[in-house]
């Protein structure tokens, strides 16, 4: 028998991303997000909601354009820095020593270190109770050819993202592989 634990946010796992944008005064930011995921294919794109009280909030309506940057387990701390500090008064690049490159697809900054980036175009904002859907077209995906399968995409387990646990407030890093994808279950039919 099942618990019901009533309305919550527990859908699991999250991703843990950071979004890039510049502020009014041209400061690159960034802003830890678990809201997001893929929302469209055709053409490819990425949601991510923020609290309008956060400060990429109106960076991102302005500039109509953001980055998502992929934290992977080496960068835990400083993404859950990026998270609880405020880009108002906290200088987050250089207080995590994350070095921001300036997109020349979109006006908005990623961070170098990070080994996958989607570059986004702001295409729509929706208001959801407390927070701002951002959908952006992913304009391109800059990953590292480390982080590459032999089939010249990202890998899993090279990137090693982290993930993030809502209500407990925990992160992981992502387990092993179980299996190939839309072949797994055809034993099944």
């Amino acid at each position: 028998m099942k618990k019901s634990l009533g309305p919550n946010t527990l859908a699991q796992p999250t991703p843990v991303w950071l979004v890039g944008a510049f502020d009014e005064a041209g400061q690159p930011n960034l802003a830890t997000v678990a809201w997001g995921g893929i929302c469209c294919s055709k053409p490819p794109c990425v949601s991510v909601a923020l609290r309008p009280a956060t400060h990429s909030h109106d960076s991102i309506l302005d500039r109509k354009a953001f980055t998502v940057n992929v934290a992977t387990e080496g960068f835990a701390r400083q993404a859950d820095f990026c998270g609880i500090a405020s880009g108002r008064d906290t200088d987050k690049f250089a207080a995590t020593g994350l070095t921001p490159v300036k997109s020349e697809l979109v006006d908005a900054p990623y961070v170098e270190q990070f080994p996958l980036i989607l570059e986004c175009r702001l295409q729509q904002s929706v208001a959801v109770g407390g927070h701002t859907l951002f959908i952006g077209e992913i304009m391109d995906v800059k990953a590292d050819k480390s982080v590459l399968s032999p089939e010249g995409y990202p890998h899993i387990e090279k990137v090693r993202p982290i993930i993030f646990t809502p209500v407990l407030r925990n992160y992981h890093g992502v387990g092993g592989y179980l299996g190939q994808a839309f072949s797994i279950g055809k034993e099944l039919k």
